[in-house]
């Protein structure tokens, strides 16, 4: 006999399984209000609130003494980002951390504390000035500050610090990626170029024992960088400017988010200094979000927005669009690589 099918319990008249579909009104208003979840963000991570909760829940009367806030007013910050899953209210006023919570946790090893302080100050109010770029393809950072954001940094020094920690912040997960996707086997010596404090490169090297590497980067940059022991010998330091000059002799450059901080004309004169250096053979790894035909959502469609806002001439770029640049250098498009996140690695060789 076949085993008799099981029959489900009707439904209770009042069960949900969920909460209901927002009408389109409600989707557009949503979506709308998107900025006062970036400041909830930042207010919360500027506080430093998920620190105070790393040992534990707490009420909010002891957050706001040690984070130096209105009891009420944090309440209400912190009841709102329960509401979207960042932190959770465990019993009246008290609460505690969540999965995303954890992000905002300084010591997390993939915490976005510093990007969440990022994107709510000089980037938020950069944004403020998005009709200012879309009518005139300007940069609204340079509209509203005066000044190109890299200057903007030079002067401004502690913010600076949290747009470099910001950057580190958004690496990691891209890091991994990274190396899960491309095969660096077969290079001797990779120049990171625009390299920061050497993170990327570090971990390159240290999935490849048979490759050195040179953090080419700003003097400022890579002054303070103290070489890892294990690295002894296989990783360099050298500053300087990537517009005048980059280490010669190299068999691949690598350029992760340098290119779309930059309009063509910058570009082709960072290129230019590449291709005159390459060793014979020597290939160009541009790792930055490649945008996709069509309508399909894509975070580098957002990204390239933000490019606009705060550089002057930065944008993310399609294959064409980077094949057509890099031709202009002296180089040939050779693939794409897609990793798992949103970046993917733009190839090229001399020609």
């Amino acid at each position: 006999m076949a085993p008799a099918e099981s029959t489900p319990p009707p439904a209770e008249p009042n069960a949900r399984s969920g909460p209901p579909a927002l009408s389109p009104s409600d989707q557009l208003m949503q979506l709308a209000s998107g900025a006062w979840v970036t400041q909830m963000i930042h207010v919360a991570a500027e506080l430093g609130v998920a620190d105070q909760l790393a040992s534990g829940e707490r009420s909010v009367e002891e957050l706001a003494q040690a984070c130096g806030a209105d009891a009420d007013g944090l309440f209400r910050l912190l009841r709102g980002l329960a509401s979207l899953d960042i932190f959770e209210e465990t019993a009246p006023r008290r609460f505690a951390l969540t999965p995303l919570a954890e992000l905002l946790r300084s010591d997390h090893p993939q915490s976005l504390r510093q990007f969440a302080r990022l994107v709510g100050d000089e980037h938020y109010l950069g944004w403020a000035d998005l009709l200012h770029s879309v009518r005139s393809g300007e940069g609204a950072f340079r509209h509203r500050y005066g000044m190109s954001v890299f200057e903007w940094y030079q002067q401004n020094p502690r913010r600076g610090s949290i747009f470099a920690g910001a950057m580190g912040d958004h690496s990691r997960a891209q890091i991994e990626a990274l190396l899960a996707a491309y095969d660096f086997s077969g290079i001797t010596h990779l120049v990171d170029v625009g390299g920061g404090q050497g993170l990327l490169l570090q971990k390159v090297l240290a999935a490849y024992p048979e490759l050195r590497g040179t953090v080419f980067d700003q003097p400022q940059v890579v002054a303070p960088v103290a070489l890892p022991p294990e690295l002894g010998g296989r990783l360099t330091l050298q500053g300087g400017d990537f517009f005048a000059a980059v280490p010669a002799g190299a068999d691949a450059y690598l350029l992760k988010h340098i290119i779309h901080d930059w309009g063509d004309d910058a570009c082709l004169r960072i290129l230019g200094q590449i291709r005159a250096a390459m060793a014979p053979g020597a290939r160009v790894l541009v790792v930055e979000q490649v945008i996709p035909p069509g309508n399909d959502p894509f975070p580098g469609k957002l990204l390239d927005l933000n490019m606009l806002v705060m550089t002057e001439g930065g944008r993310e770029r399609t294959p064409s669009e980077y094949a057509s640049l890099l031709a202009k250098a002296g180089l040939s498009l050779q693939r794409i690589v897609p990793t798992p996140s949103p970046v993917s690695v733009v190839e090229a060789v001399a020609v």
